[in-house]
């Protein structure tokens, strides 16, 4: 069987994917509610929500970390056109640990950071060691972040996932939790408040977007 994807067909894929993504990029209005003020940070999100960095501040700061997949190639090639910096690498897969090393140097800058961190495969909503790795080594803190719509263009897409993603036009809120510090935390801690962390803010975001809509957020310029 003819794989899809392959190396010969990347660049054009890529391209492609981008050219639809900077059109609905017209038509996506994300605001940000309780924002934290803390730089450096290391940026957590479920894989699900992985476009919210579109709405984060200052993208040429945000190192993001993608596979080494020839999927994750297509991503990190639209993550680049955005003016992101990619890093490539997986846990427990050739290229992580300098992937690591170049996330912590990039931190050291004065860089942020984001992660998936039940990426690049699962399992669903658990946890992986990259993140919470990384603050230990660093000191620097954890930002979890969740994105939400009531939109019905805002949908979700049949994947392992379940992927959310804008089709048409939408009003977004990225959503962020309180700040994580690693001090004082064992590994296993510091997961745990991850995963609390943007469970709860799965289960506020309805309350908040609504205060939002009310404060008509999305009629203000940001």
């Amino acid at each position: 069987m003819v794989r899809l994807i392959n190396k010969r067909n990347i660049p054009f894929i890529s391209e492609i994917v981008y050219r639809i993504l900077k059109v609905q990029e017209i038509f996506t209005y994300i605001r940000n509610v309780d924002l934290q003020n803390v730089e450096p940070c290391i940026y957590v999100m479920w894989h699900a929500n992985q476009f919210l960095v579109h709405g984060l501040p200052d993208r040429k700061k945000i190192n993001i970390l993608i596979s080494t997949s020839l999927d994750g190639q297509i991503v990190a090639h639209v993550c680049e056109k955005w003016g992101f910096i990619v890093r490539r690498g997986s846990a427990g897969r050739k290229g992580s640990i300098t992937a690591t090393k170049q996330m912590m140097e990039a931190l050291e800058k004065g860089e942020d950071v984001a992660i998936m961190v039940d990426g690049p495969r699962g399992p669903y909503h658990e946890v992986k060691k990259g993140a919470v790795a990384l603050s230990k080594d660093t000191g620097c803190p954890i930002i979890p972040a969740h994105w939400y719509s009531e939109d019905f263009t805002f949908k979700t897409l049949p994947s392992w996932d379940k992927m959310k993603s804008p089709i048409g036009p939408c009003r977004i809120m990225n959503l962020y939790g309180a700040p994580i510090y690693p001090e004082n935390l064992s590994e296993a801690e510091i997961a745990a408040k991850i995963k609390g962390s943007l469970l709860e803010l799965e289960k506020i975001a309805p309350q908040k977007y609504k205060e939002a809509k009310e404060a008509k957020l999305w009629n203000k310029k940001q």
